[in-house]
């Protein structure tokens, strides 16, 4: 009788955490202080504050000046404010989610004891979140710059993770438009997707000729552009290719998708620069450059999230199966806490410009040639990324065929 009742209520607990994962319902869990789903806004939140702390110790650290003396390293708060303050923080930060890394990488399975530790133990997290935030502004500023040249590389990896993220959304996207019942309808979405996306990379061009290259003086601003418009045709003639056939929408997304980053290349060139009238109109701080600042924060860190959640973007096709099994894990823990601990080092690689020695003003992120030229640069390695995507599968096929004869 016991054991019945034992299997009911096993039953009963299993289906009701099911009835609160499908319905949205987290309660269930959330009230034993283990549930993943909501556990990753917790992170995000937390990785918010470790930016908002960065730019206030950045643009409002004077007013700390008498509570940094107390720490050695500081000399008087000078090492702990402005760029070493940013790169002291997201060292802080970048330690939490390591360590969160190195402690739930390999989870296979809900209810295990690495989940627990993702999903719960929120009281002691945040305490080592906090001592950890602590803990870099002990450090001598030798340290610190060493964590600046090695940010330069994680930001790196940040960026290419974000990068192949989106192709693989663009991959799902179009297979999934294909792969609808209803042929006909869906190929006319999919034209109309294609042509609005193809009409949007067409304005977003103009406007960029009419802002940021006003004269023909302004050679860098018409290389940038006239080459992103070149690599749009590129991609858009091999997807068209017979061999490939990959029709009309990649190419048009990952044109919009470029035509973002030269924008946002162009727009990083620093105030004073004839070519840039929106830098120079950016240099006074009013309500617009406040908001853009708000805004190009709080869209990194959403970056960061949907990218951390997307733990199978590497295979550049999702598995529908993959979690249709009850005990398996709604995103990968380890990568979700990685895109995390590499997104610690970009957040200050753009609130100090790519440059550990580079003095930003007040209320603005990302801007200094050196994050030009690395979003120039990030452009072209997602289109080398996206033709390779597409002329694997015939480059492999034909050294195969070679192979074999």
């Amino acid at each position: 009788m016991e054991t019945g009742t034992s299997n009911n209520s096993t039953s009963s607990s299993r289906y009701e955490t099911y009835e609160a994962i499908k319905h949205g319902s987290w309660f269930i869990q959330f009230r034993n202080g283990c549930n993943p789903w909501m556990a990753r806004y917790v992170y995000g939140l937390i990785f918010l504050i470790a930016n908002l702390l960065a730019w206030v110790v950045r643009d409002y650290g004077q007013g700390a000046m008498t509570e940094m003396r107390k720490f050695k390293n500081c000399k008087g708060g000078r090492n702990c404010l402005g760029a070493e303050g940013v790169l002291r923080v997201s060292l802080g930060c970048f330690m939490f989610y390591f360590i969160m890394f190195l402690s739930t990488v390999g989870t296979k399975k809900m209810h295990s004891s690495r989940d627990r530790w993702h999903s719960g133990w929120w009281s002691a997290k945040l305490v080592m979140w906090f001592g950890l935030t602590i803990i870099p502004f002990l450090m001598p500023s030798s340290i610190i710059q060493l964590y600046g040249e090695i940010a330069h590389f994680g930001a790196g990896v940040f960026l290419l993770i974000q990068l192949i993220s989106v192709i693989s959304f663009i991959c799902w996207l179009n297979e999934c438009c294909q792969n609808k019942k209803d042929a006909e309808r869906c190929h006319v979405h999919v034209m109309l997707l294609a042509t609005t996306a193809y009409i949007m990379c067409i304005v977003g061009v103009i406007l960029m000729y009419i802002w940021y290259a006003p004269d023909p003086s302004c050679l860098l601003n018409i290389f940038f552009i006239t080459w992103t418009l070149f690599l749009i045709q590129l991609m858009t003639s091999i997807s068209l290719h017979p061999k490939v056939n990959s029709g009309y929408l990649t190419p048009a997304l990952m044109g919009l998708y470029i035509v973002f980053i030269c924008w946002c290349a162009i727009r990083s060139e620093p105030a004073g620069e004839s070519c840039n009238r929106k830098a120079e109109a950016s240099r006074r701080t009013d309500w617009l450059t406040i908001i853009s600042f708000v805004v190009a924060l709080v869209a990194m860190v959403i970056a960061t999230f949907s990218t951390g959640i997307d733990s199978q973007c590497f295979q550049f096709c999702r598995n529908e199966d993959d979690n249709q099994e009850e005990e398996t894990l709604p995103y990968g823990y380890g990568f979700f806490h990685f895109v995390f601990a590499t997104g610690a080092m970009y957040f200050a690689m753009l609130l100090i410009g790519w440059n550990t020695h580079h003095p930003m003003k007040k209320w603005t992120i990302d801007v200094g040639w050196t994050s030009t030229w690395v979003r120039i640069v990030n452009e072209w390695l997602a289109v080398c990324v996206y033709i390779w995507m597409l002329v694997a599968p015939i480059v492999l096929k034909s050294r195969q065929t070679t192979r074999g004869a």
